[in-house]
């Protein structure tokens, strides 16, 4: 009897082990679980937003590595030579494929990344690269060349409805020679909702009195002072000049953080600039010639800067929280408008539709 009796402890005490050995694995099991769980719940509320619906935000680094680069004249065959070899490295580097389009005087360089929506109609960001003789051009116009290389970056690999289009133009300082040619293969523009073309975007002054104004131009200045925006379009196309009106207004939290945006002042023109001739000098006019919506962004250029045209537009010239403010203002409105489903062209008031 007293064996069955020890016989019997022993295996409940076998049990008994058996029984806590298991209760560790039991115990470490909720363990693993609330591992899982951190990294899944912490992030992405946070990061997810971010993602899709805050505005791309530009690099000061960057923008300005871009200008570093181009820091030579750009007025020769060579040299032009030169510049295309940056742009179109940088813009393979990005994942896009850029064509060289010669024409009789020059080389254009153009890109596209299409869009979601076969309906709507591309939208194209354009600068020229070219400079005139004796100037490294770091403002005219290595400036817009590196925002339309930002906007080929943050935007290359970002869905939209609109099909975005990039232009490098060559020979604007010759007579708005390569955007001339690139608006002379009309079959192209079927298909171009509108144009942001920038000449000059990095240089403000701060100093009363420095900024001057053409004469007959249609509008109140702003400021006396150099430290805005300006963004020209003509009245047949105002949503494009709309888009840069709340340019400002997108989330951009992390620039603001730093520095805020410059003003932007809108300009726009009726007939096509007849009446105020200084609003025709860059590359945005020709496209306004074949009927298709235009804006030019700029500082402003000789209204402004002291170095325009001269060896001394270097580098050390441009100022940097306006230039990135600037290129922050662009891509915010390419944004917009790549995003944008209607025409771009001005519609009649309600009730004169029909006549």
């Amino acid at each position: 009897m007293r064996k069955w009796i020890w016989l019997m402890l022993l295996v409940l005490m076998a049990v008994a082990v058996v029984g806590s050995k298991g209760s560790t694995f039991f115990e470490q099991r909720p363990s693993p679980a609330i591992v899982e769980r951190i990294p899944v719940e912490t992030p992405q509320p946070q990061a997810k937003p971010k993602e899709v619906n805050s505005v791309p935000q530009v690099s000061t680094d960057k923008l300005l590595t871009h200008i570093q680069k181009l820091n030579f004249q750009r007025y020769t065959t060579k040299e032009r030579s030169l510049t295309r070899t940056y742009i179109t490295t940088e813009l393979t580097k990005l994942g896009w494929k850029p064509k060289l389009e010669k024409f009789s005087e020059g080389v254009n360089i153009f890109a596209e990344r299409p869009g979601t929506s076969i309906a709507t109609k591309a939208i194209l960001v354009g600068a020229h690269y070219d400079t005139v003789a004796l100037s490294p051009g770091a403002d005219d116009n290595a400036s817009g060349v590196a925002v339309v290389l930002e906007v080929a970056r943050l935007l290359g690999s970002r869905p939209t409805p609109r099909t975005l289009q990039l232009a490098f133009f060559d020979k604007e300082e010759a007579g708005l020679l390569g955007s001339q040619a690139f608006v002379s293969k009309t079959a192209r523009l079927q298909n171009l909702g509108g144009a942001i073309v920038m000449d000059m975007v990095s240089y403000a002054c701060y100093t009363p009195g420095c900024q001057k104004y053409p004469a007959g131009l249609p509008i109140t200045p702003i400021s006396d002072k150099g430290d805005f925006l300006a963004v020209v379009g003509d009245t047949e196309h105002l949503p494009l000049l709309s888009a840069f009106q709340n340019s400002q207004m997108l989330p951009s939290t992390a620039l603001n953080k730093q520095k805020s945006m410059p003003s932007v002042l809108t300009l726009p023109i009726p007939f096509k600039g007849l009446l105020t001739p200084d609003t025709l000098r860059s590359d945005h006019a020709p496209f306004w010639y074949q009927g298709v919506g235009a804006v030019l962004v700029t500082d402003t250029a000789n209204l402004r800067t002291p170095h325009y045209h001269k060896p001394s537009d270097v580098p050390a010239t441009i100022e940097r929280s306006f230039f990135t403010g600037a290129a922050q203002i662009v891509v915010n409105a390419t944004t917009v408008l790549l995003e944008k489903n209607e025409v771009l062209e001005t519609q009649p008031p309600s009730g004169l539709n029909n006549s």
